[in-house]
């Protein structure tokens, strides 16, 4: 890591506020594809490096910033009670403004190898859940998390996204997997719009398309929020699509008369719903899910029959493995479960694979066990 500083999280920047909380904001930057990529952590005092934590990748809209996006959406108070960390990235400059290479320009940045490069560096420095790792933005960091769902989909367990959508170059993108997502959109967004254009896919018809990919009811379960608010100029209507594969469902929040603006956040844009927090409703969501309830395998390694000890782990390289069983198979998985390296050895060279999550599957002729493995 190229620079480290702390700095307290009582801010008043940019025009937005956010209360005094509990924890620290860690400022530093990783190397990834050859750029030094920036970012903001939000550590919560609750941390325990004992214990295994969530981790929401919360990504700013285009020409805003890390900053900015880390105040206005504001999870740091609920990350102080649910023990939760969240990692503001910063995107990159072009013709003068600031964003997220979702598909709109070929090649660099790469900031989906950014996003990957990411979540490897904080696994190493903090003590994240890989199952429990979640992506949400506002406008083009929406736009970012959906196009996560289809390059990013070993690392993601479920999205959200406020105000963003799909580029209609890449809308028939689909994981395969079942994808929970959450959509928070207004109708009067005159900056993404809620119908569509000739660049973004309309608001309905996406999220009708994930009901349908994650195989849930395509009746929704319909809810009227109460409108709490009699001068925001909008209310609001909750369609939940229940019952999809693995327990997947698909939500969205239906912003009649909303503007291009986060629900709940700060009132700096005109047309702010204050009927309900998107921050809020946002981890609601996300909680539920865990990366391993979608994927063919299960972390759950109290499921082995054939013993065998692995190490190192986490590893650059080498794994060796060690057991009494002398003609064995094995097989190294990735967490959709596709055998991308296999061998009869018993020291397994995995210096040609990605970083991220791995699982060791160890076989002879009449038992099988599985490890999981980090490659750094």
């Amino acid at each position: 890591m190229k620079i480290k500083k702390i700095v307290l999280s009582l801010l008043l920047l940019t025009g937005f506020f956010c209360t005094a909380q509990n924890g620290i904001t860690v400022v530093d930057s990783i190397l990834s594809n050859g750029i030094y990529r920036k970012f903001r952590l939000y550590v919560p005092n609750s941390y325990n490096s004992n214990l295994q934590v969530p981790l929401i990748l919360n990504l700013h809209g285009y020409t805003s910033n890390a900053t900015q996006q880390q105040l206005y959406a504001n999870f740091m108070p609920i990350a102080d009670t649910a023990k939760f960390l969240v990692v503001q990235p910063e995107g990159t400059i072009q013709s003068g403004s600031q964003f997220w290479n979702a598909g709109f320009a070929i090649g660099n940045p790469n900031d989906v190898l950014f996003m990957s490069d990411l979540i490897d560096s904080l696994k190493i420095s903090y003590n994240i859940n890989l199952n429990r790792v979640y992506s949400c933005g506002m406008s083009n960091g929406g736009i970012m998390s959906y196009y996560l769902t289809c390059n990013l989909q070993n690392k993601i367990a479920a999205i959200a996204s406020v105000t963003g959508s799909m580029l209609n170059s890449w809308y028939t993108c689909s994981p395969t997997r079942p994808f929970p997502v959450m959509q928070i959109h207004g109708t009067l967004d005159g900056t993404v719009p809620y119908l569509g254009n000739t660049i973004f896919a309309p608001i309905d018809s996406i999220v009708k398309k994930w009901a349908s990919h994650n195989n849930c009811n395509l009746t929704p379960v319909t809810t009227s929020l109460a409108n709490v608010s009699l001068i925001d100029g909008s209310t609001v209507i909750n369609y939940k699509y229940f019952n999809g594969n693995s327990g997947s469902s698909v939500e969205l929040y239906k912003v009649i008369g909303g503007s291009h603006s986060w629900p709940g956040g700060a009132n700096v844009i005109p047309g702010t719903n204050q009927d309900f927090s998107a921050t809020k409703e946002i981890w609601r969501f996300f909680r539920q899910y865990s990366l391993n309830q979608f994927t063919t395998l299960s972390v759950n390694e109290n499921k082995n029959n054939l013993e065998f000890i692995i190490y190192p782990n986490p590893t650059k390289d080498a794994i060796l493995i060690k057991t009494e069983i002398e003609n064995i198979t094995i097989e190294v998985l990735d967490v959709l479960g596709k055998c991308v390296l296999k061998s009869d050895s018993k020291i397994i060279s995995m210096g040609e694979l990605n970083s991220g999550v791995y699982f060791l599957r160890v076989s002879d002729s009449k038992t099988t066990g599985y490890k999981k493995i980090i490659k750094e």
